[in-house]
């Protein structure tokens, strides 16, 4: 039985995203990512302005006026949904959790690409995989991904990336769309992740939250890693400590971001404490202006 709060969680969820694939996404998405090629359908007699190339010449001889060869674009695409949900994606200190941000996003992605006519399917993790969910692309798919996000309980606590895209490579054949939702607390993933990238189109997505970046100033607090149980008291009011924390932290955002220029691979950075729906919607015209 799912809780009711998971429920409600996740009714908000759905209506606020088909929301915004109905009014938004769903454009944006189609003109980011193309179908896998043009497909023929049907010849129809020639119109001024219509493009010369696509003339059929045996029918145009055939029927003796010219006749022009229409294509339509094989659309479906297959679209993975890789999402973290170790321990540490139960952190955020301002609007909402980092695994709350993720199941959103998901969801989000999830009913645009079903909307148009893609398959969406799932893999979560932790430093295992904790649930695949093969891809579909019926109506009631969506939900079920924001619910399995939600609601499912998770037995490891830390993060295995580099896992996560090797059972991808196992599980999925052919070239699919891959969002990548993580934090990124992880290490060993940068030889998985560059191969992921050559055989799919591969879309980091880190889900950040401002206090990982700057402290608030309370005097001592008790931190606690949420993936190793390690506890630590510090001195907020230590300007030195908080200075060195903040430099840190903005040095290994700095090496993540170099890592996924060195591979030419594309990302979208969110915040629990802000809207993901620009910076998505951003991320999807730069697509398209590539393409």
């Amino acid at each position: 039985m799912i809780p009711e709060e998971i429920l409600r969680k996740i009714h908000l969820i759905h209506i606020r995203t088909k929301h915004l694939v109905n009014d938004i996404m769903a454009g944006e998405y189609e003109s980011a990512f193309r179908g896998r090629g043009m497909e023929f359908e049907e010849v129809r007699e020639y119109l001024p302005g219509d493009d010369v190339r696509t003339i059929d010449w045996n029918v145009t001889a055939r029927m003796g006026k010219p006749y022009i060869k229409l294509f339509r674009e094989e659309r479906e695409l297959i679209v993975m949904l890789l999402v973290d949900i170790s321990a540490s994606g139960q952190f955020g200190t301002v609007k909402k959790l980092k695994k709350e941000v993720a199941a959103e996003v998901a969801a989000l992605l999830a009913y645009t690409a079903i909307r148009n006519n893609d398959k969406v399917g799932l893999i979560l993790f932790s430093d295992h995989v904790e649930k695949y969910v093969p891809p579909k692309k019926a109506r009631g798919h969506g939900w079920r991904v924001i619910r399995e996000i939600l609601s499912f309980e998770p037995q490891g606590r830390q993060t295995d990336i580099a896992q996560a895209l090797d059972y991808l490579g196992r599980v999925v054949r052919k070239r699919c769309i891959c969002f990548l939702l993580s934090d990124f607390r992880a290490s060993g993933f940068e030889k998985p992740l560059r191969l992921s990238n050559r055989r799919h189109d591969v879309i980091a997505v880190p889900i950040s939250d401002p206090r990982e970046y700057e402290l608030p100033k309370v005097g001592f607090i008790e931190m606690e890693d949420a993936e190793t149980g390690r506890d630590m008291l510090v001195d907020t009011n230590d300007r030195l400590f908080c200075k060195r924390y903040e430099e840190i932290r903005r040095k290994e955002e700095e090496e993540l971001q170099r890592l996924f220029r060195s591979m030419d691979l594309d990302s979208v950075s969110l915040s629990t404490h802000v809207s993901y729906v620009e910076p998505l919607l951003a991320f999807f015209r730069r697509r398209e202006k590539r393409l």
